[in-house]
């Protein structure tokens, strides 16, 4: 099978579309056909060497939508399922492997494109939105990065549970209609969010910010956070650590809570069927949806990881396989 293999950390000249084995299933194990599968910017972070170990040669990818093509005795999975899947040991392949508790069957109104689009971004800002900020309809909210994969989906899930008002941050002025027309009420810059946010709520503050960006945003999230607010902190983007002080928490009753998709998914997977369930309710019936920016073939995978880099995209990138 033909799969993207890199044998050192670097630039996208280390990605290679190489002849590989097709892996072979083991208990409770799932081999799927992948159709499409998802460029997240983790994946970026990984092929420099700025997150995971250099266990070469290494596969990319977090998710993927394909078919069942085999899987273990008495597995609830069936030759020919329409899945979406976390596939363990990368999913830039044509076939890969995962384990039954991080596979999800889809409805055939579902195409794989827009599946692929949505097992990360989605399941990740369902949790982020309803178990970790645990928002209500009361709530000013944060989104910050809001033109990328997971920004995407946290604003339409705010909007969808009704958030009173929803603010949100972008790198580049071009892409405020996009936000505005996934649900933002308000879209601003990152040297103007801090001021934005106070005058939007009467110097109150937002009652939760969701950052993935972390370094100086961070702390200027902390100026405009209402009292017994909270942060909500799941990535850093920026490639920077964000500080805080222990006392920019304790007297004003707000807290910082950290979330982790990948720790999930290894250590405590049965969390996120349900969670997946729903999401794949959401999109079936078109009560959220994904934008694709562009779809390249697998082939053409260092096109793919530029555009993330450049960041000038709007919504998911995939990969043809």
């Amino acid at each position: 099978m033909k799969a993207i293999v890199q044998n050192e950390f670097g630039d996208t000249s280390v990605l290679s579309y190489s002849d590989v084995k097709i892996p072979q299933i083991d208990d409770n194990e799932c081999l799927i056909k992948v159709a499409f599968t998802s460029v997240n910017y983790a994946d970026i972070k990984t092929r420099n060497g700025k997150k995971g170990k250099g266990n070469f040669p290494l596969l990319l990818g977090l998710d993927c939508a394909g078919t069942v093509v085999d899987a273990a005795l008495n597995s609830s999975f069936s030759m020919g399922d329409r899945v979406i899947a976390f596939p363990k040991g990368g999913s830039y392949a044509e076939y890969v492997i995962a384990n039954e508790q991080l596979v999800f069957k889809i409805p055939d109104s579902l195409s794989f494109e827009q599946a692929a689009a949505m097992p990360t971004v989605s399941i990740l800002s369902y949790i982020l939105l309803h178990e970790i900020g645990q928002i209500q309809k009361s709530d000013s909210i944060v989104i910050h990065s809001a033109a990328g994969g997971v920004g995407s989906m946290l604003v339409q899930l705010a909007k969808l549970t009704g958030v009173q008002k929803i603010i949100t941050t972008v790198g580049s002025k071009d892409k405020v209609n996009y936000v505005k027309k996934l649900g933002a009420d308000v879209v601003c810059t990152y040297d103007t969010f801090t001021e934005e946010v106070l005058t939007q709520t009467d110097n109150k503050g937002a009652n939760i910010i969701f950052d993935s960006v972390a370094g100086d945003v961070t702390s200027m999230s902390l100026h405009c956070l209402a009292l017994y607010g909270t942060l909500v902190q799941f990535g850093n983007s920026s490639g920077k650590a964000g500080t805080f002080k222990t006392s920019d928490v304790h007297s004003s009753c707000r807290n910082i809570k950290g979330f982790s998709l990948g720790t999930t998914r290894k250590h405590n997977p049965v969390r996120l069927a349900p969670v997946a369930e729903k999401v794949i309710e959401l999109f079936e019936s078109k009560q959220i949806t994904i934008p694709i920016a562009q779809v390249f073939n697998l082939s053409n995978v260092a096109e793919a990881h530029k555009l993330i880099e450049s960041r000038n995209y709007e919504g998911k990138v995939l990969l043809k396989v």
